[in-house]
């Protein structure tokens, strides 16, 4: 692998990083505007919580 194709890949990297940040930050941003209150975090949270409910269920139906 040369440099140059080192420093293309690097770049390319460097421009997904910043797409899938800035869809991140959007995603937070919507997140907090429809009441979750610390965005992303609170999101994730509330979906383990459903999991856990769910898991819960399974367990007492077997």
């Amino acid at each position: 692998m040369g440099k140059e194709f080192l420093q293309r890949r690097l770049s390319e990297l460097e421009t997904i990083n910043d797409q899938l940040v800035a869809e991140l930050n959007y995603l937070d941003h919507l997140l907090r505007q429809i009441g979750f209150e610390d965005g992303l975090m609170t999101l994730k949270f509330a979906a383990q919580e459903l999991l856990q409910e769910e898991n819960k269920k399974d367990e007492k139906i077997e």
